[in-house]
């Protein structure tokens, strides 16, 4: 099964995120530092969605209207008093196919299930507002990643397409944690 190979395959970078996302989250001292992560989180999906929203749709994926987004991290940060002005430089992953969007969208969703520790952090220390979209889809956040790795699943046809999820994936991943990071790579252009 496909997710899982990404699953497999993405382990060290995923790692990576997680280390810089729960780095920036021991810092947060108050709701204004709390804005700050979620400006990390949403110039990043925001990018993502943008690049992957010509091939995602919901021929693709039914349910796409349900799904988490960029606007549930913005209306977190305005909740919090902030705006989404002055955001951190984000790249979107190259994306030219549907493969290679939903390989990228199992790393948006995929932050989901890590959703509900991040609130515990921030509950620990003192916040009580803004976790829309760290709530993910509540109680229904399992059955909801189970519907979309199936449709991941059942879209690669062959190994030419599970590489590219991966390496979309893969890409997603890092770039990612360039948004977190000091080191942000310039967009790559093809000729």
């Amino acid at each position: 099964m496909l997710s899982a190979k990404i699953k497999e395959a993405t382990k060290t970078p995923h790692q990576e995120v997680e280390k810089k996302v729960v780095a920036k989250i021991k810092t947060i001292r108050n709701e204004a530092d709390y804005a700050d992560l979620l400006k990390h989180f949403y110039a990043y999906f925001n990018a993502v969605e943008q690049v992957i929203a010509p091939y995602i749709t919901t021929a693709v994926l039914p349910d796409l209207a349900e799904r988490r987004n960029a606007s549930y991290i913005r209306a977190d940060i305005e909740a919090l008093g902030g705006t989404v002005d002055e955001l951190p430089f984000a790249t979107a992953p190259e994306v030219n196919n549907t493969v290679q969007a939903l390989g990228a969208l199992y790393v948006l969703e995929g932050s989901i299930m890590g959703g509900p520790y991040i609130v515990k952090m921030l509950q620990k220390g003192g916040l009580t507002k803004g976790f829309s979209f760290f709530s993910g889809y509540g109680e229904a956040s399992g059955q909801k990643w189970g519907e979309f790795t199936a449709v991941l699943d059942a879209l690669a046809k062959n190994e030419e397409d599970e590489k590219q999820a991966l390496q979309a994936a893969h890409e997603t991943f890092a770039r990612f944690g360039d948004v977190f990071g000091t080191v942000n790579h310039p967009k790559v252009t093809t000729l």
